[in-house]
Order: C-alpha cells, then structure tokens, then sequence
C-alpha cells in the first residue's frame, strides 16, 4: 500500500449498532456525525451486503452514517439478517480517497449563479475568492437523495459554511451549482430549493433511459472547473446534441 499504510479490519457488530425501523427494516449506524471514514463503512458494507445477498434481502438504503436494510420478512427476520451482518468484517482505510473524480464545468456569478454576491457579502469574502475555494476543493459524494441524481457533496470549506436561504426559492432551474452549510450541490431538474445558487452547469445528471441512470455514485469524488460564458454556452450544445463526455480523473491506487 502507499505510503506503508496498514488497514485494520473490523467485525461490523464491532463498529457499528444495530437499530429497529418498523418490522420490515433496521438501520446498522456507524456514528453520529458526516464523516468520510463512517461514510465510506456505510458503502463498503451496502456493496458487502449487494455481493453476498442473503436470503429475504430486500435492498440497502445507505445515509451518511448509516445504512437502512429492508428484508422481506416471510422470508428471513431482523435476527437473522444481523447474525450474518455482525461477522463481516470491514477494513479502515485511512487513504479515503475516491477512485473515481468527476470534472464538472461550472459558469460562476450572474444569472448562472445569482446567490454569489450575497455568498461574498455574507462570508466576508470577494466573489472571487469564493470561487476559488469552491472550485479548490476535492467532494465527496456522500449519498444521493431529494431529487433523482441529486448528490450531497462534502466537505464544503469552513469559510462559505452559511444556513439555508430564509426564503427558499420556488423554482430552481436544473444544473444550478448550490451550496448550504457543509456542502454543495447540484439541481439535476427543475424543483422548489433553499441552497445558494452560485452557478451553472449545462451537464445532466440524471436521466432514466441510462444504466446507471445518475452520473455520480456513492464515494466517487468531485471537481468544479470554473468556465466563461463562451465555454458554458459551447458545452451546453455539445450536451443537447449528444456529443459531450463528462471529464473524470482516476484518484489515487
């Protein structure tokens, strides 16, 4: 491994608990906080579960510190289910890097992103420098939820941490770049939405004719690459005519 960094491996009833959610479900918690290293235990053991498929397995819903299971319950029981869950065992990997890193073109400020100078006044900063601490930063695409194809991504720099808008907006035009509080994202269609909208993006996020049908998955990593208004423009007509491949660079082995 890189850097002669030792992974340790775990029992998963040794890392995390086990909770009831009505009688078709429970939830196996990692933690209580937005973490990358809870995060990405939450994944592992959803693509654990995915791979060994055991009898009643319904599917896995995972959140930021845990995992939802839903079980068929003529099937298999919560018992039974968390027997064959507790003994998998989990390694800690303290590289956490995705393996993946999306390359997400964005046209910052104006009516692409008409919050930005608010952003500024509120953080104390110029809109450039907002910019430049958006686009600096690796995400993590935590989970997926709200919209179809709507990804959470963290960690937002301390510095552009603000609440929610006072007065959500009642449309929020698709591709619209948002932040609130520790993360940003983007608005894959149209929809009601309280974040700060910042910027745009002529990229699809989600579309149910593809396989997977969202760009981004769980644990991939991203990138905003700051553009013009010409780039912007040249981008969103290659995307509208089918010829455009979202760029994506591979993390560290």
């Amino acid at each position: 491994m890189a850097g002669g960094e030792a992974m340790t491996a775990k029992r998963i009833d040794a890392r995390a608990r086990f909770l009831p959610v009505g009688d078709t479900a429970f939830t196996v918690e990692f933690g209580d906080r937005i973490d990358p290293a809870i995060n990405a235990l939450v994944h592992r053991t959803a693509a654990l579960l995915a791979e060994a498929l055991p009898e009643g397995l319904v599917e896995t819903v995972p959140s930021f510190r845990s995992l939802l299971v839903h079980y068929d319950p003529l099937r298999t029981s919560a018992q039974a289910l968390q027997a064959f869950i507790g003994p998998l065992e989990l390694e800690d990997d303290p590289r956490q890097a995705p393996s993946r890193i999306w390359r997400i073109p964005v046209l910052y400020g104006g009516e692409a992103g008409p919050d930005l100078a608010e952003v500024a006044a509120a953080t104390g900063l110029g809109k450039a420098e907002v910019i430049a601490l958006h686009a600096g930063t690796l995400y993590r695409v935590y989970v997926q939820g709200f919209l179809p194809g709507f990804a959470y991504l963290g960690d937002l720099p301390e510095a552009l941490d603000l609440p929610r808008r006072t007065s959500p907006r009642v449309r929020v035009p698709p591709g619209s770049v948002a932040i609130a509080q520790r993360m940003s994202g983007i608005y894959p269609v149209e929809s009601p939405g309280g974040w700060h909208l910042i910027g745009h993006t002529p990229l699809r996020f989600f579309d149910p004719a593809q396989s997977p049908p969202t760009l981004f998955a769980p644990g991939d990593g991203v990138r905003f690459v700051p553009v013009d208004a010409d780039a912007h423009a040249a981008i969103a007509e290659a995307v509208g005519q089918g010829r455009y491949s979202v760029a994506k660079e591979e993390g560290p082995a």
